[in-house]
């Protein structure tokens, strides 16, 4: 990787975890959103078709990559489909991530948003993998991993999501988002 993308990746590991915080990171709003797109809209767009492994040089540049491909967009796109466009990215890293012990040393909120993408995925056997890690990691957020499993293991899906994607909801599925299950 070249010394531009390895400061784009500096630059959003420092602005999340040490100019955001909590409230931004899931209360989110136009001031973050702004932040995220004037940065790192473009570096998303660049750096989105490029393999996993191309981010799998080192720890630090395979957290950022993660950061880039599940929660900017999730920011910049919000209510669209393409707030999930780069999933199946980020979720590769975090595989690869976790295959090369990569949560070690981390804090609580490092470890959250690298296990983030096992959260955001549709398929139960990450949903299954996220509950035992976010259980030993990250116990603060269980109860959210669990939430997730929840429509996970009913549906298939997550109904929330179903407009966005041009997706048909059930009735069963539209309580459920009417109930609050809608991240």
């Amino acid at each position: 990787m070249t010394a531009a993308v390895r400061s784009w990746a500096r630059e959003l590991l420092h602005i999340w975890f040490e100019r955001l915080g909590s409230s931004d990171w899931f209360g989110g709003g136009e001031k973050v959103d702004d932040l995220l797109a004037r940065r790192f809209e473009h570096v998303l767009h660049a750096m989105g078709s490029q393999p996993a492994y191309d981010f799998l040089g080192d720890r630090a540049l395979t957290r950022a990559a993660i950061l880039l491909f599940d929660q900017v967009p999730r920011n910049l796109y919000r209510d669209t489909a393409q707030a999930f466009a780069w999933d199946d990215l980020a979720l590769s890293l975090t595989h690869a991530a976790l295959r090369r012990g990569w949560l070690t040393g981390l804090s609580r909120s490092e470890k959250q948003f690298l296990l983030m993408p096992l959260m955001h995925s549709e398929a139960i056997a990450d949903q299954e993998l996220s509950l035992r890690l976010f259980a030993r990691h990250v116990p603060g957020s269980l109860g959210f991993a669990k939430a997730h499993h929840r429509m996970i293991a009913r549906f298939g899906r997550f109904p929330h999501r179903n407009e966005a994607l041009g997706r048909t909801s059930t009735e069963a599925e539209k309580r459920a988002v009417a109930a609050g299950f809608s991240w």
